[in-house]
């Protein structure tokens, strides 16, 4: 075998971890031994998701393209959390700021870009760190120290109106910050929008409540040893508790500057990616300057990376790089987004096609020069955006009828649309995914769409592309898209379905949820289905499961529900919403004691004290001497009820009874979702009994109807009559049995108003009421177990489940506190 050269990367992150994947996938490991540098201490993720992970929509752990592990699978040396600050080029070494040195025989520079600082007063400490409440939006890291300094402020800044800067306005909006986006430029997002689409956008973001101040310079911060607030080149001014900076990026280029290689805006290269000064040294990303083009989107970095990798392997010498024509889709808090080219006519002869409705956000504007689209914008409606991109990026001659171009009755058919479609399109720009590359993947025998999206990560970026990427595979399989499996498993990360999952569980006595993972998923543990099957454990083996906290959500390991500054909601058990003047009397000495800022009436009829530190949730819990009210948990909730036979007029059954015993009935109960029940004492229904998951209404003759399925959150819906019963007794009888078969055959997540709908209310009548399956005094048992192993989670106030349960730690990224 023959010696293998010595390839070093600077630079481990999306360009970089790129163009080693791209040259891994032309057989570069048997050429190559390959040694990566990274400044952070990780593997390689996606920057565009780190808005969602700032907001709280996603998980660190859910952005990673590759995981340090990949590193290690592919024969790879990682040097994560070392920086390169020097180049050899005579001797073909490198060396960290640590000292770390490594020998080459090709090197790559994929250093990137860092955020651009503009120069403002108090920006900076006079150590050169940046003033406390500063910061930039860029790692992961930055996602860290933001979601910390923003617990319990009040106002926020961001300074840059691009499309960073609006999703990190986004982000603080959920921490509780009111929020100022301060923008030098006339308009919004100027790089991809005209001054018509930056207005249209600025409404929509108003409407979402941020303060949006336009043609802005900011001159200085204000503030001793912290920001106060910022002034302006105007002479107004601010305040604010913290400053988001995202105003544009500035190339990395400093380790090589000092070696000779030639830097202008970034470092020069070649049509080959190669710097122009050394034929052993490749650029690539941001770091790179073409033809005096640098490229801050992500398709160009794709489309770098593939020439490199085609010359550095030798797979294709011919292969050139000729400069990218930036087209990109995109949602701007969640307002759709598509761009290319040029924004402005830029001669006389440039035909302008524009639409505008601004009260629906939409806008589309083309603009068209000898025949053939050089830019285009499409916000709101997008839908035409696939046609419009291909024919931006093929050059195609355009229709005489300019207007067709942004209706359907201009368009090509889908079909021919996909069939027409360059192989070379990028149809994911996240994730510099090709027509050819779904295509392909659906010719190697994916046939479901998420199998297609694993392997090639096509519409898991920002989303936007998501639909197109359907269309596409659909229209590979000839409309004959197979169903993924997985669909049906109980939670994604064990490959079965529930009813096959619960006898697994049993057959095998599996107690834990680390049990499961090992005897059931080969020994790989799944983030996102450790809450499913913790709580489908606890639902088979009551007080015998075995419970790892680690497996819960945060919820549920310190039982109270999390809010958006990192404080809890506290909610004491008030069975049918009945109190007294020494519950009172408790509750608002807790209020006083630890400061509580808000203290609210719920739906459910109970009192919410909100803002509680974790480290005072136990005191809180043993001054309130009260049970908890489960107000944080997938889970029995609670059982609202009118005032019934004891005051009302109109009463005609006791429901505010009913609802204590059916509190204390199915307290503590965990299900595939929240369960909130409810009585009412006549057909008025003032306590909203027949929209909610389960309810009772009093009827004449002493009757009851009880309700099964009903909705009145995001979906709206009447509960199907079940039944109608004589008593109390017979109630209960019947909710417990459709609560159980609920909490049996649900697929996690699914509402009981689901449930019902998927099942059918005749199904669910027989198999409950009727016993057509002969399971009734089964499931009757089962609730009984489950209410016999009830303890009241407060009581970990006395005795804590963990020694370090209710400390008070940073969040380990935004949104998702440990």
């Amino acid at each position: 075998m023959a010696t293998r050269q010595r390839l070093v990367v600077i630079g481990n992150g999306m360009a970089g971890a790129r163009a080693v994947e791209e040259i891994l996938a032309r057989g570069g490991a048997s050429q190559f031994e390959i040694t990566m540098f990274g400044d952070e201490p990780t593997g390689n993720y996606n920057r565009i998701l780190l808005s969602n992970v700032l907001n709280g929509s996603t998980g660190e752990d859910d952005i990673y393209l590759n995981p340090l592990s990949w590193y290690a699978e592919n024969g790879i040396k990682l040097h994560a959390g070392q920086r390169v600050w020097r180049i050899w080029r005579q001797s073909r070494h490198v060396a960290t700021e640590h000292g770390l040195a490594e020998a080459y025989d090709k090197l790559i520079i994929a250093t990137g870009s860092r955020p651009f600082l503009p120069p403002m007063e108090g920006l900076q400490t006079t150590a050169g760190c940046l003033t406390p409440g500063v910061f930039v939006f860029r790692t992961l890291d930055d996602c860290r120290q933001i979601a910390a300094y923003a617990a319990g402020k009040k106002r926020a800044a961001v300074i840059g109106g691009g499309l960073l800067g609006l999703e990190a306005a986004r982000g603080l909006q959920n921490f509780g910050l009111k929020v100022s986006v301060i923008h030098l430029a006339g308009h919004l997002m100027q790089q991809q929008l005209d001054a018509a689409a930056g207005a249209i956008l600025r409404q929509g973001m108003e409407r979402l409540g941020l303060e949006i101040l336009l043609s802005k310079n900011t001159t200085k911060v204000l503030g001793d040893g912290a920001v106060e607030g910022l002034q302006f080149a105007d002479g107004t001014t601010l305040d604010c508790d913290m400053v988001v900076i995202s105003a544009g990026i500035k190339p990395n280029c400093e380790v090589a500057a000092g070696t000779g290689l030639t830097v202008e805006r970034a470092l020069v290269v070649d049509d080959q990616m190669r710097a122009i000064d050394d034929r052993n040294i490749y650029v690539v990303g941001e770091c790179a300057q073409h033809r005096g083009q640098v490229y801050g989107l992500v398709a160009p970095l794709w489309e770098q990376a593939k020439v490199l990798a085609d010359h550095i392997t030798g797979t294709n010498l011919a292969s050139a790089y000729h400069g990218s024509r930036v087209a990109t889709k995109l949602k701007v808090m969640g307002v759709d987004v598509a761009s290319m080219g040029v924004v402005e006519p830029q001669y006389p002869e440039d035909e302008v096609v524009q639409f505008s409705e601004a009260k629906r956000g939409t806008y589309k504007k083309l603009i068209v020069r000898d025949g053939r689209l050089v830019g285009g914008i499409l916000l709101g409606d997008i839908s035409k955006a696939p046609y419009l991109m291909q024919a931006f990026d093929r050059n195609t001659p355009l229709p005489e009828q300019r207007l067709q171009l942004l209706f359907d009755i201009g368009a090509p058919p889908k079909q021919v649309t996909f069939l027409e479609m360059s192989p070379e399109t990028q149809v994911c720009n996240c994730n510099g995914v090709s027509k050819r590359d779904l295509v392909a993947c659906v010719n190697a025998g994916k046939r479901t769409l998420k199998s297609v999206m694993d392997a090639t990560r096509a519409g898991m970026g920002c989303g936007s592309c998501k639909m197109l990427v359907a269309e596409i595979v659909e229209w590979a399989c000839d409309g004959e898209v197979e169903e993924d499996p997985s669909v049906h498993y109980y939670v994604p990360g064990v490959p079965l379905a529930k009813r096959e999952l619960i006898e697994a569980v049993r057959t095998r006595n599996l107690r834990s949820v680390s049990a499961v993972f090992d005897y059931l998923a080969g020994g790989v543990e799944d983030a996102s289905s450790k809450p499913g099957l913790a709580s489908l454990l606890k639902t088979i083996w009551k007080d015998e499961y075995d419970d790892e906290r680690d497996a819960r959500f945060i919820n549920d390991r310190v039982h109270a529900n999390i809010q958006r500054d990192g404080t809890f909601s506290v909610i004491p058990q008030m069975p049918g919403g009945i109190t007294n003047p020494a519950q009172l009397r408790r509750i608002a000495d807790v209020a006083e004691r630890y400061e509580v800022p808000l203290m609210k009436l719920t739906g459910g009829q109970r009192i919410d004290l909100l803002g509680i530190k974790k480290e005072d949730l136990p005191g809180v819990w043993r001054d309130l001497d009260m049970p908890s009210g489960y107000a944080y948990a997938k889970s029995y909730r609670t059982c609202k009820s009118c005032v019934g036979t004891d005051f009302c007029r109109f009463g005609l059954g006791d429901s505010i009874s009913l609802a204590v015993k059916i509190e204390r009935e199915f307290q503590g109960f965990d299900s595939p979702h929240k369960m909130k029940l409810a009585t009412a004492g006549c057909p008025r229904n003032c306590s909203e009994a027949m929209v909610k998951d389960v309810g009772a209404v009093a009827v004449e003759g002493g009757r009851w109807e009880i309700y099964v399925g009903g909705a009145a959150g995001s979906s709206i819906r009447k509960g199907d009559v079940l039944c109608v019963v004589n008593s109390h007794e017979e109630v209960l009888k019947y909710a417990s049995r459709f609560i159980q078969y609920y909490r049996e055959n649900a697929k996690y997540l699914e509402r009981t108003y689901a449930f019902v709908e998927r099942l059918g209310i005749d199904r669910i009548r027989a198999i409950v009421v009727d016993d057509a399956e002969g399971i009734g005094a089964r499931l009757e048992r089962e609730v009984a177990a489950s209410k016999a192993a009830y303890r009241d989670p407060w009581r970990e106030a006395l005795e804590p489940f963990t020694a370090n349960q209710f400390a008070s730690v940073l969040p380990a990224g935004a949104g998702t506190p440990t």
